[in-house]
């Protein structure tokens, strides 16, 4: 399972330990390196360039780092608590796996352990005066590294768990992973209901609770080639599914082979945003609704989540004509399609529900739906349609100035008068209004 191997190795890699981890041995080997290249240094060297010095420089790095390791990890935990309070707890995971951040705590405590070995061997007296010319030059180069991790780590510091940058690394996990979804419709296989009905074929159920994470589609396509026909897939990643979830049908075959079709199946108990575009439209709805609360009162962010969700919604595409992008050795694993109208109610559903009593909140609501009705896709069209007479009928009841419900309806007007199967060639073009 290659392809799944991939997934694991890619998950490992944006947890925290796996970097320090990786800084650290190498911290260690450069320490060591001293060792096998003290043979090529000139013995006299080591007094001219004054590698003497190397002892009280190792020591002043070790206790630096050590400090400056427990600081930083203070402010990570105080980014996280504010991200928690004040954006959502479901945005803290992209925090997490912040590279700046993984970045320039490795090198705080690679070049910790760097500067123990150092001390350690010098006191042992391993290295000689050859030696220590090496340790003194990987010394000068480690110094360098800590000056550039600390000038990022100001920098960044400024933005670490901020509300703005936090929205950011939500949309851009969205539109990475409906970008992904959108060059591959049916993640690599063909379109569910394209071969025929599933009835007579059995069932295959998940043995564990939680959201699907991954479908490793290699491995269920090479499954396929010894069956008499294909695999239907019936949950997408992000699905909650348990015990009596169906997430397979399968023509009749060994009931050994099962537990291959589970083992494709990556659950956990969390979503994860990178094969499940709407996870990351949720976590914006999330961020919209805390902010729209009377305890926070901060619409603006709302209206911006809004147009962040113009800006991932505008990726969406016709998926009804692709199945001709299957992979060939995954054509017969059947995946069901993305439906557009999902993707429109976990945005706009809780928007339109919790600013339905402010109008600058309705306002740019309407105007958003009217900006993708007229993106050219009926699907979307339809579904924008749809949530602008929702959001309409939900504010009327909301609102109390009469003035207030007509400049909706006139908005939601524009919405309905767009013809989206035609590219929005028949939009009322009366755009001139301040947006």
């Amino acid at each position: 399972m290659t392809a799944r191997w991939r997934w694991v190795l890619r998950s490992m890699s944006k947890r925290l330990w796996f970097r320090a981890g990786l800084y650290s041995a190498l911290g260690v080997v450069t320490a060591l390196l001293a060792l096998a290249l003290k043979q090529y240094i000139p013995e006299d060297l080591s007094a001219r360039i004054g590698a003497d010095a190397v002892d009280n420089i190792l020591g002043i790095i070790a206790s630096s780092m050590l400090a400056a390791t427990t600081f930083s990890l203070n402010i990570m935990v105080s980014a996280y608590k504010s991200a928690t309070s004040n954006v959502t707890p479901r945005a803290t995971s992209l925090l997490v796996e912040d590279t700046t951040t993984q970045n320039v705590l490795a090198t705080f405590i690679g070049s910790f352990l760097f500067s123990l070995v150092g001390i350690v061997a010098l006191s042992a007296g391993i290295y000689g005066n050859r030696g220590r010319v090496i340790l003194f030059a990987a010394t000068i180069a480690v110094i360098l590294l800590i000056v550039y991790a600390l000038l990022r780590w100001i920098d960044h510091l400024a933005r670490l768990g901020r509300l703005s940058e936090t929205t950011d690394r939500v949309e851009a996990a969205a539109i990475a992973a409906l970008e992904k979804r959108m060059r591959r419709p049916f993640l690599g296989g063909s379109r569910l209901g394209s071969a025929g009905s599933t009835r007579g074929m059995r069932p295959v159920c998940s043995d564990t609770v939680g959201y699907v994470q991954d479908v490793d589609m290699p491995a269920l396509g090479k499954l396929t080639e010894r069956l008499s026909g294909g695999l239907y897939l019936t949950v997408l990643p992000g699905s909650f599914v348990d015990k009596n979830t169906v997430l397979a049908f399968t023509p009749v075959m060994d009931p050994a082979d099962d537990q291959a079709i589970r083992a494709a199946f990556s659950v956990g108990a969390r979503r994860s945003f990178e094969q499940d575009p709407r996870f990351g439209l949720s976590v914006l709805a999330e961020i919209a609704s805390r902010a729209l609360s009377p305890a926070m009162n901060d619409p603006g962010t709302a209206i911006d989540v809004i147009g962040r969700g113009v800006r991932i919604l505008s990726l969406l595409k016709d998926q009804s004509n692709r199945e001709n992008e299957a992979s060939p050795d995954q054509r017969l694993v059947f995946v069901l399609a993305l439906q557009v109208d999902d993707l429109f109610d976990d945005l706009f559903g809780p928007i339109a529900r919790d600013g339905a009593g402010i109008i600058e909140v309705g306002i740019r609501l309407q105007k958003a739906l009217t900006l993708l009705s007229r993106n050219g896709e009926p699907a979307v069209a339809a579904a924008a349609k749809r949530h602008s007479t929702l959001a309409l009928k939900r504010a009327e009841r909301a609102l109390n100035i009469d003035e207030d419900k007509m400049t909706l309806r006139r908005l939601a007007s524009k919405v309905r008068r767009v013809d989206g199967g035609n590219g929005g060639a028949r939009a009322d073009h009366s755009t001139s209004e301040k947006r």
